[in-house]
């Protein structure tokens, strides 16, 4: 997560280079090369990390009403192989890949969104709640069986979960009455988290990725301060 001048971005066909790091295609997985430095306190972390996917997903769905703000599940769902050198660490699981595309900047279109992300044994399921500037919200359920193929579902009743340190709102959707709860929070930003939930969907208990993203907090001028701490900006 590190700013970088057009001088430092290489684009081939089948990858993308930024400064040291490095995204390439291979044929049958997506390869990431990391070398970076962490912020605000410096440390190196290298490594590579595979993501061989189960399916390819090509369709694209607004997530505002004119269109302007495209996401795409890429990968559904996937298996993911890190092997890190700095730190020595290395795991493997289930994963995901998607892409945004946008022809404006965010918080010009959105108040927030929730999205999370779960494994079936037979699917996953990707529920989004989005808040757009001077709009309605929109909720978008989708299940995506292993071939790839995707289903709008019907989107399940919202289930309330608590607040992160930074009182970002959290809340996910799950099969009445069990709701859901958060097992771990694994980032917790002034503007951003992203959680482990247990969580009830189509009947089977599971876990989720969730995520929570407010750009109001996002625009608010102290949080703007903060950004070049985290992310880093290299001429």
């Amino acid at each position: 997560m590190t700013e970088r001048g057009a001088s430092q971005v290489r684009r081939e066909p089948s990858s993308l280079s930024i400064g040291g790091s490095a995204v390439r295609w291979t044929g049958n997985a997506l390869e990431i090369d990391i070398d970076e430095t962490c912020a605000p306190l410096p440390r190196r972390v290298r490594g590579k990390v595979r993501l061989f996917a189960r399916a390819i997903g090509d369709r694209s769905f607004a997530l505002d009403h004119a269109g302007r703000h495209l996401w795409t599940p890429l990968a559904p769902c996937a298996q993911v192989d890190v092997q890190l050198t700095e730190p020595a660490v290395k795991w493997s699981g289930v994963g995901y890949f998607d892409s945004n595309s946008g022809a404006e900047p965010l918080e010009n279109a959105f108040e927030d969104w929730t999205w999370s992300r779960a494994t079936l044994p037979d699917s996953t399921i990707i529920l989004y709640d989005i808040h757009a500037r001077n709009s309605e919200a929109r909720a978008l359920a989708l299940r995506i069986g292993a071939g790839g193929g995707i289903e709008p579902i019907e989107s399940p009743p919202i289930a309330a979960l608590p607040r992160t340190r930074w009182r970002i709102s959290r809340q996910t959707r799950a099969d009445a009455p069990h709701g859901a709860r958060v097992l771990r929070t694994l980032e917790d930003a002034p503007f951003y988290s992203r959680s482990l939930l247990e969580t009830h969907l189509r009947g089977i208990r599971t876990t989720a990725i969730h995520e929570s993203l407010n750009l109001n907090r996002f625009r608010a001028a102290w949080v703007r301060c903060l950004l070049p701490f985290r992310m880093p900006r290299v001429s």
